[in-house]
């Protein structure tokens, strides 16, 4: 009937109007019957009627989900046909609506019958919307706009689109008011988000509202706790020895979102904590710590340059989502996924710029926060004169200014450098200090070298200084300076590259971003137009190359690549450097006017180390990861996996937000880099394995490495040969080798041999077994072998890398027998062993830890295996110049990881002999022993793990819901030596960040977090008992207790994201992925006495709502909650299977050993979560699955919680959701009310 009547609506206006008649009475009176035996005939019958596949574009599987189909189709068509009949034509209406369609039968008329049907053709446009407006006005058409709102929102859009468009145009009085009812009623339908129960004890947990600032000082916790993923990840990324891949600008901007929508903020109080989580950092190391650590200058990085673009991908994500939608369907909703949580504010450019203004505005207030350290003065100054000077020019007056005493006048310019706001914020109240008294003098600046720049003048050595000492100003600058270092002379060339890794990549924070793209292009420079010959383009670019390799090998400068995430670039554009220079033959030193020296084999060493630096290239193959049932667990860098993400990013360059690729593609980078293209890295990295994995094989005497290695031994010990100490590759002919008398020895010996550094490193393993070999032997003294490596790695510096992973295999073998550190042979520890196990015990005196002292206490002598004896005796004797930066860099990382994973107590010696040698390091190198404790002992990591929530919570297990301890007490307020200089304790969450990279088998974490929460939790449950136990029994029902179980519930949410947050920076995705299918089932299923003895109905629940804010929690760190953010497939495994897990256990099919109560507590507030603030992940769960869940739920008394989750579970779940509509309307009519978990509570 639906199809003919709309179809003959015209010709046959009666009927029309008979089928309005019976659709505004029947439409809502079909009721659900069992037809197993018929529904496949029936759903056949009904879809062919109707038409729904074609027109939905899906496969009816149920007659719930025709239903609703039918019925949204419906109120679609009639509005359609009710604004064609007025005029309003549109492509979107059915064609079975059309009023041009064929007539089947003609009748002839008199007069009176043609204007009866003419006024009822008229009328029936206005019967139809009041039909629409009936059935919309229906309580069961919430099910049927919520589910196509929901699984189609493309359709639903359609309606809204034709409605906005109907209400644009002027129509009658009466049209304009049915149109604007039936849009106002879908609206509100929307809008009215189905909700846990108040009354019950699970929705009072879930409702705990905005974690904002005000309302966590409200409930008196610790202020912006809930914030802690902020603090948590800025102070994890500032660890030097862990580099990544993946841009910070990204990570935070995804951390953003999520923690805006976990903790129902508005987004000024989501970029307020942001701002304070990055002036804190700044803050935790004012005065810059003596070590190879990155500095303060990284940390600045975050503050001004990488925050600021965090914020600016948001508001453009945000923009491009708005501007998606309404392209698409003009619809003032958009998706339902765009929200997150609906009824929040809209993620509008304008709300977003909005709060980050209002942000940026109340920072003013934290004083403490905003006062710069000491090296950022001078640039917060002329940061705040440059503001200044605008305010005068636009006011016309005199003001000057006196020295100011804020960070944030950096800041806000970072702000408008991105275009996040605009110059009037100069104008906000208290930004600039106006001193009338201040001296004229003070406003005005220094001309900038980069103006005279600008203007032509050649590039002298003063203003050479200059340009690197100044930090650019624009992006103009950088792109001549660009210009200048590929075109001009080469003594030019040399300087514009070492300007640009000067003041401008290190403190350029406005432009910082474009900076290290030019540079990273300099890496990889086009071929010349006129170039000709068989050899590579590179050469000709040898003083550039130079300039920007040794300009990029600090400590800070590396890490700030790694936050930009261009390391998979960097590593891409070294190949081919190191492939090229590596197989030069080394030629005599060029000076350039600078005075500068280079070569190849200083080319080739620092882009060789550069790039060995990105990953552990000393560890064997299996041991980059972690293991955990046949997947890593923890994957570390490796060649290949930044190779494959260059790759990766390279065919995802032209999509949104890819600023970095896209720019870096107009290099030579635009291509995809095989390790295979270049044969002889991919000889020594095969060769590097080998040796790592296995002890050296025996080859050919003639074998022409042999006669390399022999030239090295002749090189490296020419003064022994001369004395008559004999050392050779085991296997050659001995005329060849140092054993030839010093009167036969030609004058070639005493020279150094001039071949390729390739063919150098393949014979440096057989060098190093020679050696090592003879020193164990007594042929070789410890001190002549010490002397000779250094002038193998004084004439190659790459050989450093051999060296390290011969020597790293050699440690973990354990075949060699111990030497005493005694002073004679070897170097002796004795002097600072003792004070170095003692400030050990001091600073993890608080954590509980134990610190052995096999030494002090004369359990054992102070002795090394032989070849950490001798890597610690070679390093020791390095000079630390800064121009050997890139060698500290690799040799720092290495001699700490073969310290810390030797199965000897190494680390107390290595830390003594180089707190011998560098004074200045000592708190650096003390912390850096304490660190080693934490590798293999699991009870130590426990206590340290148990310290940080202590930390966190406050130190009073009875007062832990009004206990301060927070971020502060957490991280501490500055960075861990210091903290001991002070006499304070070192954060255990600094620590503990610190430390868990030295951590091998990460699995046991997860189950070591999840035990801490749980049981923080149970201890909060005894503290908000005894809070309730002392009101009166008629205040505890109304009153007192809902208010202290809400603080409770606040803190045992700060307990989950701690948990959530440490989890997440442990171990990453692999072990959130570990806590969903392993950990928590296992938990679930097990049965022991301390987790079934007695503990009361509020622990039940508390326990169980605690596990699932720590699971949803650690989820969305990993995985995001992005408005269209497809899960991963691991991830979709991982949480398909625990839904999984639910499901068969509601089912009654799984026997769990845990709590009634904690187990209802549970998979009730993990369905309420994830609907509420992860919806997109419904998808990813099986139907059936999602049905059992809906099912048990509703056996529980959520019915509207079944009913949410399975409005969010694809077209497969609708019908399955309007039958329990149904059914849970009925049974609300009827006026049952069910026992609730509150309820059970207070019995």
């Amino acid at each position: 009937m639906n199809s003919r009547m709309i179809s003959q609506r015209w010709n046959q206006p009666e009927a029309y109007r008979l089928y309005l008649e019976l659709l505004s009475r029947h439409a809502f009176s079909h009721t659900a019957k069992d037809a197993a035996h018929c529904k496949e005939k029936m759903l056949k019958s009904v879809d062919e009627s109707l038409h729904l596949s074609s027109t939905f574009g899906l496969h009816i599987v149920d007659l719930g989900q025709a239903t609703v189909l039918f019925l949204f189709h419906v109120i679609t068509n009639l509005v359609n046909c009710s604004l064609e009949d007025w005029g309003l034509h549109s492509a979107h209406i059915d064609k079975q609506g059309s009023m041009y369609m064929d007539v089947d039968m003609q009748e002839k008329l008199d007069d009176g019958s043609h204007e009866h049907r003419n006024h009822l053709r008229k009328t029936n446009a206005f019967t139809a919307l009041e039909v629409v407006e009936k059935l919309v006005e229906n309580k069961k058409a919430t099910i049927i706009f919520r589910l196509v709102h929901w699984n189609m929102p493309e359709k639903f859009n359609e309606l809204l689109q034709r409605l906005d468009i109907a209400e644009s145009h002027k129509l009658t009085s009466s049209a304009s008011q049915h149109l604007s009812r039936i849009n106002t009623s879908i609206k509100k339908i929307l809008a009215q988000e189905h909700q846990l129960n108040r009354c019950q004890a699970i929705g009072v947990l879930i409702d705990v509202g905005s974690c904002g600032y005000k309302s966590c000082h409200s409930f008196g916790v610790g202020r912006g706790a809930c914030w802690i993923p902020f603090d948590i990840y800025m102070e994890n990324v500032m660890d030097g020895k862990k580099l990544h891949a993946t841009s910070a600008i990204d990570v935070l901007a995804e951390l953003i979102r999520t923690l805006k929508v976990m903790n129902y903020a508005s987004w000024q109080e989501t970029f307020q904590a942001l701002w304070i989580s990055a002036l804190r950092l700044v803050q935790r190391e004012r005065e810059p710590l003596e070590g190879p650590v990155p500095h303060l200058d990284a940390r600045l990085c975050i503050l001004l340059s990488i925050t600021p673009l965090a914020i600016a991908r948001v508001v453009g994500q945000g923009t491009e989502s708005n501007m998606h939608v309404n392209d698409d369907s003009r619809s003032s909703l958009g998706s339902p996924h765009q929200h997150g949580i609906i009824g929040m504010e809209r993620d509008t450019d304008s709300s977003i710029r909005h709060g980050l203004v209002s942000a940026l505005q109340i920072l003013g207030q934290f004083s403490a926060l905003l006062s710069p350290p000491p090296s950022v003065v001078i640039a917060a100054n002329n940061a705040a004169a440059k503001a200044l000077n605008f305010i005068t020019n636009l006011k016309g007056g005199n003001d000057n200014f006196s020295s100011v005493k804020h960070v944030d006048t950096s800041v806000r310019p970072a702000c408008i450098a991105r275009k996040l706001i605009d110059t009037s914020s100069y104008f906000w109240p208290g930004y600039v200090s106006m001193s009338p008294n201040a001296s004229k003098d003070s406003m005005a600046t220094q001309g900038s070298p980069w103006l005279n720049f600008m203007e032509g003048a050649p590039l002298t050595i003063p203003l050479r200084q200059a340009l690197s000492s100044t930090p650019a100003s624009s992006v103009s600058e950088l792109e001549k300076l660009y210009h200048i270092a590929l075109n001009g002379v080469e003594d030019e060339k040399y300087a514009a590259a070492k300007i640009l890794c000067g003041a401008s990549l290190i403190r350029g924070w406005n432009i910082q971003e474009h900076t290290v793209q030019i540079i990273v292009k300099l890496l990889s420079p086009p071929e010349p137009p006129n170039f000709s010959g068989s050899g590579s383009h590179l050469v000709a670019y040898s003083s550039v190359l130079s300039a920007v390799l040794f300009g990029l090998s600090s400590i800070d400068t590396v890490h700030i690549l790694s936050l930009y995430g261009m390391l998979p670039e960097v590593a891409a554009s070294l190949l081919p450097i190191c492939e090229v220079f590596g197989s030069l033959v080394p030629s005599s030193h060029y000076k350039l006017s600078s005075g500068d020296e280079t070569s190849s084999y200083a080319i080739f060493s620092c882009a060789f180390l550069f790039l060995l630096r990105l990953w552990k290239f000393y560890r064997p193959p299996h041991e980059h990861y972690a293991m955990g049932h046949g997947s890593p667990l923890v994957s570390e860098m490796t060649l290949e996996y930044l190779l494959l993400l260059h790759h990766s990013r390279l065919s995802s360059c032209t999509s949104r937000g890819n600023t970095f690729v896209s720019k870096q593609n107009s290099s030579g980078l635009a291509r995809p880099i095989y390790i295979d293209l270049f044969p002889k890295l991919k000889s020594w990295y095969c060769q590097n394995q080998a040796c790592i994995a296995s002890t050296l094989s025996g080859l050919s005497n003639r074998n022409p490495v042999h006669q390399v290695a022999n030239k090295i031994l002749n090189m490296i010990f020419r003064k022994m040969n001369k004395s008559g100490t004999s050392t050779s590759v085991p296997g050659t002919p001995s005329s060849g080798s140092l054993s030839s008398s010093s009167g036969n020895t030609s004058d070639d010996v005493n020279q150094r041999p001039v071949i390729p550094a390739w063919d150098m490193l393949e014979a440096i393993p057989l060098v190093l077994d020679a050696i090592l070999t003879a020193c164990a032997h007594g042929r070789l003294s410890s001190r002549d072998m010490t002397t000779g490596l250094k002038d193998l790695i004084d004439f190659l510096p790459a050989s450093l890398a051999t060296i390290i992973s011969y020597f790293s295999a050699e440690i973990t073998r354990g075949i060699w027998k111990p030497v005493l550190m005694n002073g004679t042979d070897w170097p002796s520890p004795a002097a600072n062993l003792p004070s170095i196990e003692a400030e050990m015990k001091e600073i993890l005196a608080p954590t509980g830890v134990n610190v052995p002292s096999p030494y002090t206490d004369g359990t054992i002598q102070a002795m090394l295996p032989l070849p950490m004896a001798a890597l610690v005796s070679l390093t020791i004797t390095f000079k630390l110049d800064k121009s050997l930066e890139f060698v500290h860099g690799v040799a720092g990382s290495a001699m700490d990881s073969a310290a810390s994973g030797c199965p000897w107590p190494s680390m107390h010696i290595v830390g003594a002999l180089w707190a011998q040698k560098v004074r200045r390091w000592h708190d650096f190198i003390v912390f850096s022993c304490c660190r080693s404790i934490f590798g293999q002992d699991k009870e130590a990591v426990t206590q340290l793990l148990r310290s940080c929530f202590s930390a966190f919570l406050g130190s009073s297990c009875q007062s832990k819901l009004t206990a301060f301890g927070g971020v502060s007490a957490l991280l501490g307020n500055c960075i861990g030596a210091q903290a001991v200089d002070s006499g304070r304790a070192v954060a255990p969450g600094f620590f503990y960040l610190r430390t868990c990279t030295a951590i091998h088998d990460k699995v046991f974490l997860s189950e070591v977090i999840l035990r801490l929460v749980i049981e923080f939790s149970r201890e909060l449950a005894v503290g908000w008992t005894i809070t309730s136990s002392s009101c009166t029994q008629m205040a505890r029902r109304l009153k007192c207790s809902r208010v202290s179980l809400a603080a409770a519930a606040a803190k045992v949410k700060e307990i989950a994201t701690l948990g959530a947050s440490l989890l997440c920076v442990s171990g990453g995705g692999h072990l959130v992925k570990v806590l969903y299918q392993e950990t928590l089932p296992t938990w679930l299923l097990s049965a022991n006495e301390k987790k079934t003895k007695s503990i009361g109905p509020v622990s039940s629940i508390l326990e169980g709502y605690v596990m699932a804010y720590l699971v949803i929690l650690s989820g969305s760190f990993i995985w995001g909650v992005g408005i269209a953010k497809s899960l991963c497939p691991k991830m979709s495994q991982a949480f398909g299977r625990h839904v999984d897990f639910l499901g068969d256990a509601i089912e009654g099919k799984i026997s769990l050993g845990c709590d009634i109560a904690t187990w209802k507590a549970y998979v009730s507030c993990f369905v309420g979560l994830v609907v509420t603030l992860v919806p997109t992940w419904v998808a990813e769960v099986k139907p059936n699955t999602l049905k059992k869940l809906a099912i048990g739920l509703r056996g529980w008394h959520e019915s509207e919680l079944a009913l949410s989750l399975l409005e969010r579970g694809g077209p497969a779940t609708m019908g399955c959701a309007a039958n329990l509509f149904i059914v849970t309307a009925s049974v609300a009519a009827q006026g049952r009310r069910a026992i609730t978990v509150f309820d059970m509570m207070q019995l």
